[in-house]
């Protein structure tokens, strides 16, 4: 259920403050110590954004899609780490128990969720799994009350964090992605171990880590819906994910937008500012309507899911376009600032660094081009 207008007005109002007034002046803190300060994700934890998606009978706020995508793109204007402090407990680390657990599991975990007490994480990703995660390998055997997983899953973010993993892991002896399951698997269970954090190309302070699971008994009761549903729930926890980071992108893109048309307005070459010279005005032109173009297509999906549409395809369509969108308005950013652009001091330069990401994680752009493609040949253009 939607927020009355005034309420979400306020909670998107006390968003952007909080972007412009406690994270943008961090943003080189986490940048050095790879790390975001505790202080901060206490007050994250005040606002509630730990719980944006998860139903206020479970302690959160309860967004609809369009209200999360709103919340999404004010929190893409700073360091695309901030927002994943709790990121995953907003999507793919939460959303397979908003969308496929008991009452039981509900009630046991998603409040804690909800207020940030735990941290969660999404493990689907393998040494030799990834865009084609119906081959998954580690594998859960059922030995009476619990089921014991081996497996090893890789680049799983917060993992450093995470108390409580979504693993999806092969059941039986049925091959491709019908054999796949889905557990709530506690980080304290014995046998879960989690290796040290990755050094990365961007995204400093957003850590991913390998996760390895030797024999952990997991009691059966933590399995999310029937054995061999794991890979119908995994993507559709990827089809919100995928909505909600093309959100974030724009938010990105708006940012790199403001501070490229605040550099240019204030630098001087050939006698006048360089925002005044027509092909920077180009670059400025191309990254503004594309960054619209995004942010149309992004609102209007999540109000068509809201509306429970089928959204597979608009979704897909929505994480490709936008992701690949702010790769360019970034690229533009750093050829309108020059060499300030490829300075650490302007920020651009990280946020470079930071956006390629998103043309990979929660399906790649590729994948995205195939998801697009299948649908469209389904729905017959």
């Amino acid at each position: 259920m939607a927020l009355d207008p005034d309420t979400f007005d306020a909670l998107l109002s006390t968003v952007r403050r909080f972007v412009a007034e406690r994270l943008r002046p961090m943003e080189a803190q986490v940048e050095a110590d790879d790390a975001v300060p505790d202080a901060i994700v206490a007050e994250m934890r005040e606002l509630g954004l730990f719980g944006l998606s998860i139903d206020p009978e479970h302690g959160g706020l309860g967004l609809t899609m369009d209200e999360e995508a709103r919340v999404a793109i004010e929190l893409g204007r700073t360091t695309p780490a901030f927002r994943s402090a709790f990121g995953t407990n907003v999507g793919i680390g939460s959303q397979g128990l908003v969308m496929a657990g008991t009452p039981e599991q509900k009630a046991a975990w998603l409040p804690r969720i909800a207020s940030g007490e735990i941290i969660t994480s999404f493990a689907l990703t393998e040494p030799d799994v990834g865009s084609d995660s119906g081959s998954v390998t580690t594998r859960a055997v059922r030995d009476g009350d619990v089921y014991r997983l081996s497996g090893t899953k890789r680049y799983i973010t917060n993992a450093d964090r995470a108390d409580l993993f979504t693993v999806m892991a092969r059941t039986g002896e049925e091959s491709g992605a019908r054999g796949v399951s889905a557990f709530l698997v506690p980080r304290d269970l014995p046998g879960v171990s989690v290796g040290p954090p990755e050094k990365k190309m961007g995204q400093k302070g957003a850590k991913v880590a390998d996760v390895v699971f030797d024999g952990v008994p997991v009691p059966a009761a933590n399995r999310l819906g029937a054995e061999g549903e794991g890979f119908r729930i995994a993507m559709r926890v990827l089809d919100r994910g995928r909505l909600h980071i093309a959100a974030v992108c724009v938010g990105v893109a708006e940012r790199l937008i403001a501070d490229a048309v605040a550099y240019a307005a204030e630098r001087r070459q050939f006698g006048k500012p360089i925002a005044e010279h027509q092909l920077i005005q180009a670059m400025i032109a191309d990254s503004k309507t594309e960054a619209l173009a995004a942010r149309a297509l992004v609102l209007d999906t999540a109000v068509k899911k809201d509306a429970g549409d089928d959204v597979i395809l608009e979704s897909a369509a929505a994480k490709y376009f936008a992701s690949e969108m702010v790769g360019r308005v970034a690229d533009r950013a750093v050829q309108i600032l020059g060499g300030a652009g490829y300075i650490a001091d302007y920020g651009v330069e990280r946020l470079y660094r930071d956006v390629r990401l998103f043309r990979i994680y929660e399906g790649t752009s590729q994948i995205q081009q195939l998801i697009i493609a299948r649908e469209t040949l389904k729905r017959g253009g």
